[in-house]
């Protein structure tokens, strides 16, 4: 029997305004910007997962069904995250307990605000990358 712990999956939203700009959350266990998502919950569905971590670390509810544009593997900390492309459908951005900052960021704000790992997943999602990016990162860079 293996003694290697095993990998968690979790999901984050791309929610995109109708400016083409991202909602971006800054966390507030890390100071760190990316997109709002989290571990799904043992008895949770993907979808579930996904509306329910959106909505509290955003208070914006998606619509469903969200669009998968990318799953990422983090070599260090094994984690699987599906990364899926949103719209919202109703509710204004607010920080909560998890975050302590959000806002609507360009492309090229992405890229100055997210670590390249977290970056990446937003900017597949905006081109809504069909299909699906893979990609493997170390919780920072792409590897």
């Amino acid at each position: 029997m293996s003694t290697e712990r095993p990998h968690s999956v979790s999901v984050a939203g791309v929610v995109v305004d109708d400016h083409g700009r991202a909602l971006l959350i800054q966390r507030r266990d890390n100071g760190k910007w990316e997109p709002p998502g989290g571990v799904l919950e043992r008895e949770e569905t993907i979808p579930d997962a996904l509306q329910r971590e959106v909505l509290e670390e955003t208070g914006i509810k998606i619509a469903l069904p969200a669009t998968l544009t990318g799953v990422y593997k983090n070599m260090t900390g094994l984690i699987v995250s599906l990364v899926f492309r949103c719209e919202a459908a109703d509710g204004t951005p607010t920080t909560g307990s998890e975050t302590r900052a959000l806002r609507w960021a360009t492309r090229e704000e992405v890229t100055e605000l997210a670590d390249e790992a977290y970056a990446i997943r937003v900017l597949d999602a905006m081109d809504a990358a069909s299909p699906p990016a893979i990609r493997a990162h170390d919780g920072v860079k792409l590897v």
